[in-house]
């Protein structure tokens, strides 16, 4: 099975390599391009996980097409053929994981959304009864369904680094009541029409994050990826059990596994075991099967 670890098109500039997509500037548009990279802990582990680019970039296409009447988004093209000239010779490489995209200035925010109490979430509330200053009823079990989505960004680190949760309140500070109005409102909308449509087809989708930019005209725009196994916490609705956690079609399976090594989820990462790397294709496999199919 073919696996892209890192791209080298010489050719075509490299603006920046991120925790999976490596990015090239064209000019008036930028041509990302999804590797079979995967991270954890926001530290990226040796070993790729084979296909999950070309994944990641068929559910991100399906989802952007569903939510364009929510927002526009920073898809130019996703046919590699009718990508500009520079990009064929790397058409092979290109296909099935690969966009082409406006340029915009990307808001230094990512936009978390929780439908479910999970994860970090679970983690807080435990200690104090709140998620992100977000104060919630009593008597929340692990992976419970909150009474409403909760908006809880957070900060955008560089790769290497750890994101931030910030409350709403630093966000305005760092970009605007009206602006973060905007993408609060707009990420709640995404998730809640997403969730509708992933649960009837069997799938939960417990949290995920959102990033937008802002393209010339100053006008919001949908960018990075959408409602993906990367970004999102899934869980099959079949079997659903709160009160402790539940079964993933992402890549919780691997922050399990690294849970149980006791890895300090600090550089370097550890190896992964074959078995650790199949499943985890598995899971995303599953994943994108049943939403996008």
């Amino acid at each position: 099975m073919n696996i892209v670890h890192e791209t080298h098109f010489q050719d075509l500039p490299l603006f920046k390599r991120g925790k999976v997509r490596d990015i090239y500037d064209l000019g008036e548009n930028l041509l990302l391009v999804a590797t079979d990279r995967i991270s954890a802990y926001d530290v990226i582990m040796r070993q790729a996980v084979p296909e999950k680019g070309k994944m990641l970039t068929r559910i991100s296409l399906f989802w952007f097409d569903v939510m364009s009447s929510i927002i526009p988004n920073h898809i130019v093209e996703s046919s590699v053929s009718r990508y500009p000239d520079g990009c064929q010779p790397y058409a092979d490489q290109l296909e099935g994981r690969s966009m082409l995209v406006k340029k915009v200035q990307p808001l230094p925010v990512e936009c978390i959304v929780r439908g479910y109490l999970s994860g970090s979430g679970w983690q807080t509330y435990r200690k104090d009864g709140t998620v992100c200053g977000i104060t919630l009823p009593k008597g929340l079990r692990e992976s419970d369904k909150l009474p409403e989505p909760i908006f809880t960004p957070s900060t955008k680190g560089e790769v290497g680094e750890h994101d931030e949760n910030i409350s709403f309140e630093e966000t305005v500070g760092l970009i605007g009541k009206e602006q973060a109005e905007q993408i609060r409102d707009i990420s709640l909308a995404i998730y809640t029409k997403g969730a509708e449509i992933a649960d009837a087809k069997g799938i939960i989708i417990a949290d995920t994050k959102f990033e937008f930019g802002l393209d010339d005209d100053g006008n919001l725009i949908l960018i990075d990826e959408i409602l993906t196994p990367d970004s999102s916490r899934f869980w099959p609705k079949e079997g659903y059990a709160p009160g402790g956690p539940q079964p993933s079609f992402d890549k919780q399976y691997l922050r399990d596994y690294l849970n149980s090594i006791d890895w300090d989820k600090e550089p370097p990462p550890p190896d992964l075991p074959e078995e650790v790397v199949e499943n985890t294709r598995l899971k995303y496999k599953e994943a994108v099967d049943t939403l996008v199919n």
